[in-house]
């Protein structure tokens, strides 16, 4: 290990507790688009980050250019071992969570999550959508690696917690359930509280008794269930399409 190297890997161990763990390139462009405080970025190859950059996000290179530290590719695969093809990673900054009392969008709540993947997949369509937040229950971490893969790091495009049921936030609560009312002719308020449960249960009793509303999203009959990211994506376009605070 050269000088620079060993230098690196003392920033690396440096790094705030619960650092994030932004690995490839479109993680660390979402991060750093939407405001996270970087605090490492490592590359095997500067240049070819660049050229990555003026292909697919201009708006980042020069700071990826100017920040990031190259290093081998044998001594990257050490610090993060399955780390992605585009050869960068990062380490930022875990953002505490804003309040949201006061929005002018939906909240998508999942209980009791599994699958870090899906959850990932739910950050990323809430983004896209601009929702006020990702809550979760349960054991699962929603700052995972696997997660923050799973989002390409947009994280930090919205907020992001893991909750218990006794700390929701204020808000009308839509449970999505097979005995709901259609989704398709029902109206979602900008102050949802949008609540999932897991694909093979649904939601717990306890939220269900809970809910201000039912809402069951059509499903061809012999069909068990639609994957959660899909679910939270049907959902949200049916909110997007009456809101006029949904994104254009």
């Amino acid at each position: 290990m050269n000088p620079h190297e060993t230098q690196t890997l003392a920033l690396w161990r440096a790094a705030s507790p619960g650092a994030v763990l932004l690995d490839g390139f479109h993680a660390v462009k979402h991060a750093v688009r939407f405001g996270a405080e970087i605090e490492l970025v490592v590359t095997t190859d500067r240049a070819a980050v660049r050229a990555l950059a003026d292909e697919l996000a201009a708006d980042v290179g020069g700071y990826l250019e100017e920040t990031a530290r190259e290093v081998s590719e044998p001594f990257l695969r050490d610090l993060v071992p399955r780390a992605g093809p585009t050869g960068v990673v990062a380490l930022a900054a875990r953002p505490e969570p804003e309040p949201t009392r006061a929005r002018t969008a939906p909240i998508v709540l999942l209980e009791n999550p599994r699958n870090l993947g899906n959850v990932g997949a739910v950050v990323r369509l809430a983004a896209g959508f601009g929702v006020a937040a990702v809550m979760t229950t349960g054991d699962l971490d929603p700052w995972h690696p696997h997660v923050v893969r799973g989002s390409a790091g947009l994280h930090f495009a919205t907020t992001v917690a893991k909750v218990t049921p006794d700390t929701l936030p204020d808000g009308p609560i839509f449970v999505l359930d097979p005995e709901g009312a259609d989704l398709r002719t029902t109206e979602i308020p900008d102050d949802a509280i949008l609540a999932f449960g897991t694909e093979r249960h649904g939601v717990s009793a306890a939220l269900r008794a809970r809910a201000d509303r039912l809402v069951a999203i059509p499903m061809r009959p012999k069909v068990s269930s639609y994957n959660l990211a899909t679910s939270v994506g049907m959902t949200l376009f049916r909110w997007s399409t009456t809101s006029a605070n949904a994104p254009t």
